[in-house]
């Protein structure tokens, strides 16, 4: 991938979208610009999950703002994730492929550890250096994330289904706050946090840190106040809770420090806030400047550095799951010289490329469950496991690849495939079949070619009457494109076809 001097991150949250522009200076990022839209997405989920018009116009108006600025950025120099309403609305796929025409560039929607694991990035490369362990807060609008590190590594993550944006709703939806309705609140986030309690404890920390918009409001309301010098304590929050009460709304004409555009939100996340604090024991937070967007401008300034976080995660399941490495690194090779034969003008650093080798390295995980239909339990790993540095739609792109990998290819055509998938398909499938044998073989490939209709491949006369099995396997296969409407041509070259393509 091309070195690029300024790097862009879009966060698209359940409450605000964020745009972070960033200028790369000997592997560290610097500030150029920021723009940040109150969108309010997780606000417009329906009851029956579905984002209503007006959140999605609100939305669609603030990427093509975000676009203005993103004018002249390469594809691979910005990053766009969506965060939990993207990941709870039903019609998220429908709402995306508007979204990405509308910001100009691809929309991954991440899961809600990967997305802990971003925050904890962006904090710790916004923090002193620290060798102590580090929990970090996130209260987003519809999420909390939890994240215990050391470092720059993120050590445990969780992402609890509760944030600023749906409690206030849910608690506080006429705006009228009471004793009873916060008890509530509160009753219900320590619910939440209940579950991940005993193993954060366990773990430990030196420092809690509270990060993101819900934080840095929270702390200025304590600082006007005078209910806190820096920072976030415990003694402060139930003060500002008394205050509330006592007003019975969140009024920033009432409240210094409290912003109009966050007033409607502030109930719910002060009452998720103080349950952490106090499931977790904790009487004191500093408030750092970090996020999200932060985290995904430093994760992917190590995609374009080539220290990609995904490649680690594809060697972590490669111990993880015993694979036979030698085999993968076979398949992963013949792979991508097919690959390589079909798309001339790639590169390795075309991420189309990437992902076949990632689904060649792990297409054989689910060998360690059964070896009866394994590629449908390595499909099934690589579509649900926490896989670091992996969006969800990358993680469903690699199982599909993977799961059609082998086996009857009529079964897999609604498994969602789409374009350039099937180049990717073909190239692992016959990489697999050919390699069988799971021995240093030489395939002594000629010709390797695709067009809309299927695809080519020629091969030695000679070579193909030698090693019958390959031979009934690649017609068994030609068999298999033919049964959903593709050409699989296998061009068999006689000894005097071979001698003239050498003099050619």
């Amino acid at each position: 991938m091309a070195r690029h001097d300024t790097l862009a991150a879009v966060d698209l949250g359940s409450n605000s979208f964020h745009l972070q522009i960033g200028r790369v200076v000997e592997g560290q990022i610097y500030p150029l610009d920021s723009l940040r839209e109150t969108v309010r997405l997780g606000a417009g989920l329906t009851g029956d999950k579905r984002l209503d018009r007006a959140s999605q116009a609100r939305a669609l108006e603030a990427l093509r703002r975000f676009r203005e600025l993103l004018r002249g950025f390469p594809r691979e120099a910005v990053r766009a994730v969506g965060t939990n309403a993207l990941r709870v609305a039903k019609n998220s796929p429908q709402f995306l492929r508007d979204a990405r025409e509308a910001l100009g560039f691809p929309i991954d929607v991440i899961a809600g550890r990967e997305e802990a694991r971003l925050i904890y990035v962006g904090v710790a490369h916004s923090m002193p250096p620290a060798t102590h362990r580090r929990l970090v807060v996130d209260i987003g609008g519809g999420s909390t994330e939890c994240i215990i590190g050391t470092g720059l590594e993120a050590e445990l993550t969780e992402s609890l289904y509760m944030g600023c944006v749906s409690y206030s709703l849910r608690f506080f939806g006429d705006g009228r706050i009471d004793k009873g309705r916060f008890k509530a609140a509160e009753l219900a986030a320590r619910q939440e946090i209940a579950a991940i309690v005993r193993q954060y404890r366990s773990a430990g920390w030196q420092e809690a840190v509270a990060s993101s918009g819900t934080a840095r409001a929270l702390e200025n309301i304590l600082r006007e106040n005078g209910f806190a010098e820096h920072g976030l304590s415990h003694e402060g929050l139930e003060k500002l809770k008394s205050l509330l009460i006592r007003h019975e709304a969140a009024l920033a004409e009432r409240i210094p420090g409290l912003r109009a555009n966050r007033a409607s939100v502030l109930p719910g996340g002060l009452a998720i806030m103080l349950a952490l604090m106090e499931e977790l024991e904790i009487a004191q937070m500093t408030v750092s400047e970090g996020a999200l967007r932060h985290g995904l401008l430093y994760d992917l300034l190590g995609r374009v550095e080539h220290h990609d976080m995904r490649a680690a995660t594809v060697a972590e399941f490669e111990r993880r799951y015993h694979i036979d490495m030698a085999q993968a690194e076979r398949v992963r090779a013949l792979a991508a010289r097919l690959y390589d034969g079909m798309v001339p003008e790639g590169s390795e650093d075309d991420p189309d490329r990437s992902m076949l080798e990632w689904a060649a390295r792990l297409s054989e995980i689910g060998l360690s469950i059964a070896h009866a239909q394994y590629h449908k339990h390595s499909a099934y790993v690589l579509q649900y496991a926490d896989m670091p540095g992996f969006s969800r739609m990358e993680q469903q792109r690699l199982a599909r690849v993977v799961l059609a990998h082998r086996g009857k290819l009529g079964k897999i055509q609604d498994a969602g495939l789409e374009g350039s998938d099937w180049v990717l398909v073909f190239a692992l499938r016959l990489a697999a079949a050919l390699l069988r044998p799971r021995t240093d073989i030489r395939i002594p490939l000629q010709r390797v070619a695709s067009d809309n209709a299927g695809f080519q491949i020629d091969l030695p006369q000679a070579w193909l009457d030698s090693n019958p099995l390959t031979a009934f396997t690649l017609e068994s296969e030609a068999e298999q494109w033919s049964a959903i409407g593709m050409r699989l041509s296998i061009g068999a070259l006689s000894d005097r076809k071979l001698a003239a393509l050498a003099r050619a």
